[in-house]
């Protein structure tokens, strides 16, 4: 099984629409709160090459993006094969 991990804020409507599909598909996956966390804030600007936006996911140490670059792999059906 694939490492996901998750950097999340509280009341992020979209940190919720990610945390919903990786739930659904039975994805485990670490979140990471930023806001209850900030010293991870650091971390995930440099993993994620500066971006400010959350979530920010990655798969297997590979930043993917946020939400709507999750729904876009699990839409075009890439997402299985980047977690298999």
């Amino acid at each position: 099984m694939a490492k996901v991990e998750l950097y999340s804020r509280a009341y992020c409507p979209y940190c919720t629409r990610a945390i919903a599909l990786l739930t659904q598909k039975g994805i485990e996956f670490q979140e990471i709160k930023i806001d209850l966390n900030p010293e991870k804030r650091p971390e995930m600007l440099e993993r994620s090459n500066g971006r400010t936006s959350v979530p920010q996911i990655f798969i297997n140490d590979v930043g993917i993006g946020g939400c709507d670059e999750l729904h876009a792999l699990h839409n075009s059906n890439e997402l299985d094969s980047l977690l298999a």
